[in-house]
């Protein structure tokens, strides 16, 4: 039978019809849905994490029916490079995506193959609704930015009331744009009217629409990435005389390396005043809330639809985030912890460890082989960099081995600054261009806010070599063989 078809089909549709009705000894009816929520800029703020200050009560109630992984790290903290990374499951080096323009396809148009893109070939329906690879904010908001066409069988882009209300924007840095200053808006209105508020409403529609259907549902939201807007009722959760910065010792940047700054944050709280990064600080709060409300909608209707049974939630960052720290931090694009350090849950209903926090170290660029692995599916053509998480959701105490490597490239005053940074159970080593331009060392047993770098204590030479070994071992860190626009870096 199958030869005839054959005659008369192409190869491909008898494959794609084969791989529809059964994917890993499942029937169609028997898959897994996925359900993946990537959130903008997310710092590790959550409540059910330990924040003592941000209210975040659905993504907690998600954590405590899932698995809640609090040291995961990103391979690069930039949104762009990110995204390619965790939706290849390929290292920067890899992907040659550095800067906030390359799209992953520019160097492997075809051998790479998306997480999406894979789900859609074994016969889901793949869905994208809001930023799930890059779109710049807000410019990009309402576009496909620099989307993926092969990964998605539709895709949706809502554009709401922030983007026509831009004058009304706060830019404490004028001569910034608003996507990159600290910037805010307590927003008039409903969340509805929101493009965050939209994106939710949307993904509502396609729960609804593909209840029958096995499904791989991406959404992303923009918030809380700058510009900081909600709705004026989560700024009213945050009274202004609540808000206080991050402490730091006053010496906390002595012993670093100039490298270890982004060049566009050297200066402590970009020079502004305590009380107007206290406003940022209650706008990037307030967003926060926001996105979880919206988060919320989803997860309320996946349950009344009956589909919480099965499918698979994954909540993330495309990386940390800054608000403060080491004197005056902000926003992106460091190696310290803060930076690298996301947020991610992942509930599987079948797993044996839901409802438990996990401690060991893991990598965003774990997600695909995990969702692969969970899925019974193939593994795409590329080699994936990371590992299935599938023992940790079943017991998040598992033997582990415990390293993840972050990197960034950005420019310095004559030269581009790479940096890579190991990360170990104890231990953050970092080296900024293989050491030329500086290194740091932190204890995270003694020193979890890694205020005091160890790099040049002799007492801690032969850490420092072992941590280096491993580092060379774990990741190439090579400059990208292709062209880089330093403005977008």
């Amino acid at each position: 039978m199958l030869w005839t078809l054959n005659s008369r089909l192409s190869t491909g549709v008898v494959l794609g019809w084969l791989l529809g009705v059964w994917v890993g000894g499942l029937t169609a009816a028997e898959r897994m849905n996925v359900l993946w929520i990537a959130v903008d800029d997310l710092a590790n703020c959550l409540g059910s994490a330990g924040h003592d200050r941000v209210q975040t009560p659905h993504l907690d109630r998600l954590a405590g029916r899932g698995v809640r992984f609090d040291r995961a790290y990103c391979q690069i903290p930039l949104c762009n490079p990110s995204r390619a990374s965790v939706l290849t499951g390929l290292r920067p080096d890899a992907t040659h995506v550095w800067d906030l323009d390359r799209h992953f396809r520019a160097d492997s148009p075809s051998e790479v193959v998306t997480l999406p893109q894979l789900f859609r070939r074994h016969g889901w329906r793949t869905v994208r609704v809001g930023k799930v690879f890059h779109a710049d904010v807000p410019n990009g908001i309402g576009t496909d930015g620099l989307d993926d066409p092969p990964s998605w069988d539709e895709v949706h882009n809502p554009r709401g009331r922030d983007r026509l209300e831009e004058h009304l924007i706060t830019n404490a840095e004028p001569h910034r744009p608003i996507s990159a200053a600290l910037s805010w808006l307590a927003a008039d209105g409903t969340d509805e009217e929101q493009t965050d508020g939209l994106i939710a409403t949307e993904a509502i529609r396609q729960l609804e629409r593909h209840r029958d259907e096995a499904f791989f549902l991406g959404i992303g939201f923009f918030r809380p990435h700058t510009p900081y807007v909600a709705p004026r009722r989560y700024f009213e959760l945050y009274p202004f005389e609540t808000i206080h910065l991050p402490h730091a010792p006053a010496d906390d940047r002595d012993d670093l390396p100039a490298a270890a700054f982004a060049h566009n944050s050297r200066v402590p709280h970009y020079g502004l005043d305590a009380d107007v990064c206290r406003r940022a600080l209650q706008g990037y709060y307030a967003s926060v809330s926001f996105v979880d409300a919206q988060i919320g909608r989803v997860l309320e209707a996946l349950e009344l639809l009956g589909l919480a049974g099965r499918t698979i939630v994954v909540v993330w960052s495309d990386h940390g985030y800054h608000l403060g720290e080491h004197n005056g931090v902000w926003q992106k694009r460091t190696l310290f912890e803060e930076s690298a350090r996301t947020p991610l849950i992942v509930r599987d209903p079948r797993a044996q460890g839901n409802g438990r926090a996990c401690e060991r170290i893991v990598e965003l660029v774990d997600l695909s082989p995990t969702l692969i692995d969970l899925c019974g599916l193939p593994p795409p053509p590329q080699r994936l960099a990371g590992r299935s998480l599938r023992p940790l959701l079943d017991d998040p105490t598992a033997a582990w081995e415990e390293r993840a490597v972050t990197q960034i490239l950005r420019p310095g005053e004559d030269r581009l600054i790479l940096g890579r940074s190991l990360r170990t159970e104890r231990w953050r080593y970092t080296e900024w261009n293989a050491g030329a331009d500086g290194a740091e060392l932190y204890d995270h047993t003694a020193d979890p806010h890694e205020w005091r770098n160890l790099a040049e204590s002799p007492e801690h030479q032969a850490v420092r070599a072992e941590l280096r070994r491993r580092l060379e071992s774990l990741a190439e860190g090579l400059p990208p063989a292709t062209p880089v626009s330093r403005s977008r870096l």
